[in-house]
């Protein structure tokens, strides 16, 4: 049975490839929402429907959410403004249950609860609250770090030679955007009513050291690296031009990995997507021009 799918955040990274995947599969209605419509018009060619979503527009989610059976609420990226996320996908959960969507899937992060040491955390573990108390059926996707992250800190670790890390014997199973994005897809396309949480990760999970062992032999650059405290962390990235609270932001990563609030390796993306994630050293091999110019 023919069902509409909605997928919010349709012009990101991650939007942007569950609405190919779902045209690709076909046999649906595929909405794909934005707060800039006109950034979809490359969806729009393969066969999207286009809606304007904007999660601090109430009106905009309740004339995108009428008539959708299923949808996909993709976490925002207002991290800045402390609440501000959370507002927006309470929001979103409530123009679903006034729409009568059958059901919701939101992407969330590894271990929200509290305690964590993410300073995002509680906008997450929030948002899944509110899912549950909504009385829709739902999928949450509790998403680990992309490996693709890495383009953010490995380009410098790979010049410098060194990389200081906090994190520990810590370890961490980083998964492929694009494999979320087949997960995501599938979770949305599907037709059941059952609420489930899954924790997609890749397969393998490795510490600091394990990885920089392989980034060392995929791209033939040695790395050293020097295991140092989460204040020592952050002063650093301040001495190099870091602001604080940014600084701050980035150092959570490696405490809340060296205190095991990443999930391990599950094997939820292959129960949803009949497939095995790319591994890490594939990604580093497929992208090798990223990282070393």
């Amino acid at each position: 049975m023919s069902q509409t799918l909605l997928v919010t955040g349709a012009a990101g990274k991650l939007g942007r490839l569950v609405v190919s995947e779902l045209i690709a599969k076909g046999g649906s209605t595929v909405i794909a929402g934005s707060r800039d419509p006109a950034k979809l018009a490359d969806l729009a060619e393969k066969g999207a429907r286009t809606a304007r979503v904007d999660f601090d527009d109430e009106a905009s989610l309740a004339a995108a959410f009428a008539g959708v059976d299923r949808v996909l609420v993709i976490s925002t990226d207002a991290v800045g403004e402390p609440g501000q996320r959370l507002a927006q996908h309470e929001k979103a959960v409530k123009a679903a249950v006034a729409a009568g969507v059958k059901h919701i899937v939101y992407t969330s992060m590894p271990k929200p609860e509290p305690g964590s040491a993410i300073v995002f955390a509680p906008d997450h573990y929030g948002t899944e609250q509110a899912v549950k108390a909504s009385g829709l059926a739902y999928t949450i996707l509790r998403v680990s770090w992309y490996q693709e992250n890495f383009l953010m800190s490995l380009p410098n670790v790979l010049a410098s030679g060194q990389w200081f890390t906090a994190a520990g014997q810590g370890k961490v199973s980083h998964i492929a955007r694009a494999d979320v994005a087949k997960a995501a897809a599938a979770a949305l396309a599907s037709a059941t009513s059952e609420s489930v949480t899954y924790n997609l990760t890749s397969e393998e999970a490795f510490t600091t050291d394990e990885i920089a062992k392989i980034a060392s032999d995929v791209f033939g650059k040695p790395i050293a690296v020097v295991h140092i405290s989460d204040e020592q962390l952050k002063a650093g990235l301040v001495q190099h031009g870091v602001p604080e609270a940014m600084a701050g932001f980035i150092a959570c990563f490696d405490t809340n990995t060296r205190l095991g609030g990443v999930t391990p390796p599950t094997g939820d993306f292959s129960k949803l997507t009949g497939q095995k994630p790319r591994s890490l050293k594939a990604y580093f091999e497929t992208h090798k021009s990223d990282y070393v110019k």
